[in-house]
């Protein structure tokens, strides 16, 4: 199966064939530009189309290597050809969502020495976890006020590929690709201009400028060293 929004975020509709269909709703096609559920970013929502009958996608998640679109209605036959489109609105903010959440952790890495040790995207809200000892509020306004001078800078967002052998000679990538699992040779690098550079299999835009300004919610003790930092999308 290809995941064609890792190499193409911004495909809105794309063709694709029926690989297999389970209890007539969980939907496995031969390529698929729905992102499913994982690594904080939430499940893309839209339909597959057949023969002018929409098939309401309401949930997509990666099981054993595959992408399963679970739909609401039933009737997809395996074969069938079918037309998907995604919510484009939904997707489009998370992805806003996704690179802001990439410079807000370059930032606070750089003020607070700190590293992110959970995250969720919402449409609503970003939800970012940091191994941090205490915190000032007025601290981390000023890092959020950096971050949004940063988003202003209209800085590129790529997305490269490294071999497992070139990410284990990167000083920035080492730690995680040798907890990498074996199977896993090649990193798909996502780079925020200078500031940031990971790895990563989500969705982004293509500059800073498309994120637009974020605005600080609130900030919990979750622990010893757990601060749980809350901020949105500024419209």
């Amino acid at each position: 199966m290809r995941a064609l929004y890792m190499d193409d975020a911004y495909l809105k509709e794309f063709d694709a064939v029926v690989k297999s269909v389970k209890d007539d709703k969980y939907v496995v096609l031969d390529n698929t530009a729905f992102y499913p559920n994982g690594g904080g970013q939430p499940f893309d929502t839209g339909k597959l189309v057949k023969d002018g009958v929409a098939y309401p996608v309401d949930y997509v998640g990666k099981f054993d290597g595959d992408i399963s679109h679970e739909v609401s209605e039933p009737g997809l036959q395996v074969g069938d050809e079918v037309r998907g489109a995604i919510d484009w609105d939904r997707r489009y903010r998370l992805m806003r969502a996704h690179t802001a959440a990439h410079v807000v952790s370059a930032v606070f890495y750089h003020d607070f020495n700190c590293r992110i040790t959970g995250n969720q995207l919402s449409e609503e809200k970003i939800r970012i976890d940091f191994d941090l000892d205490g915190f000032d509020r007025g601290a981390l306004q000023s890092s959020i006020d950096k971050v949004n001078n940063i988003l202003a800078q209209n800085l590129p967002v790529t997305v490269t590929y490294l071999s497992r052998e070139q990410a284990l000679q990167d000083s920035s990538l080492v730690k995680l690709a040798g907890v990498l699992p074996p199977a896993v040779q090649e990193l798909r690098i996502v780079a925020v201009g200078g500031v940031d550079r990971q790895a990563d299999g989500g969705t982004h835009v293509r500059n800073t400028s498309e994120v637009g300004p974020l605005e600080l919610l609130k900030v919990e003790n979750k622990g010893k060293r757990n601060r749980r930092v809350y901020v949105r999308l500024s419209e």
